[in-house]
């Protein structure tokens, strides 16, 4: 995957508009969550220390291309000159005189946020117009948001084709690990897949069974591939109408040449809540009004023994309800082992997706893994196979 990064960006004294991702939780005016904010301090301190006009350009909700008071990113401020160590001025539009002035009261090496893209309808239809007029408040375009590279909008796409362009040290990491994980990695690869529906991840499980050695299905999902080889699973949680579909994925891992491991022993309940009463049975054997909430002993020995088979590890998505305890027992002993794994050399691990972060978090997995994402929605289209055009136009700029 061919890029340009700061490494070969001169910023000198230049206007640099930078695309982040700012889109935060916010409670009372106050930032509750500052995980984004942190990933992009490595880009902006280094244009900070190469003399460089930090201008940050980021959206904040849905305003749907209208001022809402309420989705200003005047609040994130605070937050980003604390962890920042560093005073951030803020501009009330993106565009027009509010940000020319803003922008040319900065001497290098000063840090300006611009107001949300989003409250120009321009932004997301990635209107030429719009893009030419953030383009005038720049010399050097830098992209450091993934998160938001899998939406074609005028500042994650468009822009880049008025100015220079490079990616900024967020968004590179993310890229570098990602092709290591499917792009050219190491093999065999094993891809640990789970959630609630199928309907949610066909066309990620499609694409995974063509680039992977083995894929594991987990929660919710593993259900419905149960029932689509003909087992009964109870009361649980399952896609009936998508046995066809799950039948079709089978087919299409087989002839691929990868292994699609499935529970072979389940955790089943009767009630959907923590603690509840709870029994292991082979899957073969759920009761008719029990429901599957994880998977059991012998399947974690399986998922162990294919992770120590495994060079490279995709995970996307808990193998059970792991927020409810002792459900989560599934997924919190393949996090561990994988997080060993990593650990001593053995494996390179890359995860991605909400509950997937928030899982190997509970399983205190996360800092052993080689690399979490937490980029949602464009992480799943990468899963997919899908283009994504934030990324598309740097690779256009080399």
């Amino acid at each position: 995957m061919t890029f340009k990064t700061l490494d070969t960006a001169d910023l000198k004294g230049k206007r640099v508009l930078v695309r982040v991702d700012l889109n935060v939780p916010v409670k009372d005016g106050v930032v509750t969550d500052d995980t984004r904010i942190r990933a992009v301090l490595p880009t902006i301190r280094e244009i900070v220390e190469k003399d460089g006009k930090a201008i940050l350009l980021a959206h904040f909700g849905r305003p749907k291309g209208e001022r809402v008071k309420e989705m200003s990113l005047a609040p994130v401020v605070p937050a980003l000159e604390t962890l920042l160590g560093k005073r951030v001025a803020f501009a009330n539009d993106c565009i027009g005189h509010d940000a020319a002035d803003a922008i040319a009261k900065m001497a290098p090496g000063d840090v300006l946020l611009l107001e949300n893209t989003r409250f120009h309808k321009g932004e997301e239809k990635n209107d030429p117009i719009f893009a030419a007029q953030l383009a005038e408040l720049g010399d050097v375009y830098v992209d450091d948001a993934f998160s938001a590279a899998h939406r074609a909008h005028a500042s994650t796409e468009g822009l880049a084709h008025h100015l220079p362009s490079y990616a900024g040290r967020s968004m590179q990491a993310e890229l570098e690990a990602l092709d290591k994980a499917l792009g050219s990695p190491k093999r065999p690869v094993i891809a640990v897949v789970g959630g609630a529906k199928v309907s949610s991840k066909i066309d990620l499980l499609e694409n995974l069974v063509t680039k992977v050695q083995a894929l594991v299905i987990g929660g919710g999902m593993a259900n419905t591939f149960l029932h689509a080889q003909g087992y009964n699973v109870g009361k649980s949680l399952c896609e009936k109408d998508l046995a066809d579909t799950a039948r079709r994925i089978l087919a299409a891992a087989e002839r691929a040449g990868c292994a699609v491991i499935l529970p072979v022993d389940a955790v089943v309940a009767w009630h959907f809540e923590a603690n509840a009463p709870h029994r292991t049975y082979g899957v073969e054997a759920v009761p008719e009004d029990g429901m599957i909430l994880d998977a059991g002993e012998l399947s974690i020995d399986r998922v162990r023994a294919a992770i120590d088979d495994a060079a490279t590890l995709v995970w996307n998505g808990p193998l059970g309800a792991f927020e409810l305890t002792p459900f989560d027992r599934a997924t919190v002993a393949a996090a561990r082992h994988a997080a060993e794994r990593t650990k001593a050399g053995k494996l390179l691990s890359v995860a991605g997706g909400g509950d997937t972060v928030a899982a190997l978090n509970q399983a205190g997995a996360a800092d052993d893994f080689s690399y979490i994402s937490t980029a949602g929605g464009a992480f799943l289209e990468w899963l997919e196979g899908k283009a994504l055009p934030g990324v598309e136009v740097l690779k256009k700029s080399t």
